[in-house]
């Protein structure tokens, strides 16, 4: 799936993420990203566990908290890195909208997946992904990215039933030609 950028994506719940380029560098390919985030708005605890993701501060207060570990806030011109591997969530902890410039390396599948986790929960009445087309993510690409606040209940049953009745229900057609999973 060739994706043409800019993009720009919205959750519909606070959150619009803006892909700018890929920058094709020897040791993978960088995706530059711009995030603006309303307050009180951001992911849960989740994990990358192919990439590294950065972030750097261009306009408000991002807070942000690792397995652990006190929260920490970011104010304008202060970055972090969370390292492949590396629980996080952040959010905005101001009163204005936070603008982040931040980059996921190596590229992998973040410009589908993100669009299509955003496009799940665009139109929800809460943050959470309709359950089909959250449950083809978390299956499909449960080795590049995980989803930590989930019960383990859910996890280990409700989401493995509910991907197989949309295999079964033909809800996956749409995501035919979708990238394959990095293993």
């Amino acid at each position: 799936m060739k994706t043409t950028l800019p993009l720009t994506i919205d959750n519909g719940h606070g959150e619009v993420i803006i892909f700018k380029e890929i920058i094709h560098e020897p040791d993978g390919d960088r995706l530059q990203i711009e995030g603006h985030v309303k307050p009180n708005c951001g992911p849960v605890m989740h994990v990358h566990y192919k990439q590294d993701e950065h972030f750097h501060v261009v306009q408000g207060i991002m807070a942000y908290q690792t397995p652990g570990n006190e929260t920490a806030k970011l104010t304008p011109g202060q970055s972090t890195t969370f390292l492949c591997n590396q629980p996080h969530k952040f959010w905005n902890a101001g009163d204005d909208e936070l603008v982040v410039s931040s980059w996921v390396k190596p590229a992998n599948n973040a410009i589908f997946y993100l669009s299509t986790l955003y496009a799940a929960t665009n139109g929800q009445k809460t943050p959470n992904p309709n359950p089909f087309d959250g449950a083809y993510l978390i299956m499909k690409y449960k080795s590049e990215y995980g989803l930590l606040e989930l019960p383990n209940f859910v996890r280990n049953v409700i989401i493995p039933i509910t991907y197989f009745i949309g295999q079964i229900l033909g809800k996956y057609k749409k995501f035919q030609g979708a990238p394959t999973p990095v293993e």
